[in-house]
């Protein structure tokens, strides 16, 4: 990847990331059509197990990666003042931090 304007890093985040949730999304229809959790506890224990809170996040860590690459885009291609995209940028990192931190809360508060 040779330079950071080629767009390669940020087209290659956005296959990665889009076939990782992908995978993760279908292994988790295919868990819960086979023993779906009826109960809060069945569900936190199901969700403290050490392979699922790493999966979750890292689910997570893709759908903002996939968010930022995307959202980021649309608005350099289509805002044109640099003064709007810098604050639409701005808020974007902000609200991006903001639900990571709150995932990362809430995975932590389950185990």
């Amino acid at each position: 990847m040779k330079g950071t304007l080629s767009g390669t890093r940020a087209w290659v985040v956005q296959r990665v990331s889009a076939l990782y949730m992908l995978c993760f999304i279908v292994y988790l229809l295919i868990h819960f059509a086979a023993s779906a959790p009826h109960t809060y506890e069945t569900w936190k224990a199901w969700f403290a197990h050490p392979g699922v809170g790493v999966a979750v996040m890292l689910f997570f860590v893709g759908l903002l990666l996939h968010t930022w690459v995307g959202v980021r885009d649309v608005v350099l291609d289509y805002v044109h003042p640099i003064a709007v995209r810098s604050v639409l940028l701005a808020l974007l990192a902000i609200s991006q931090i903001a639900i990571g931190l709150w995932v990362l809360t809430i995975n932590l508060d389950l185990r």
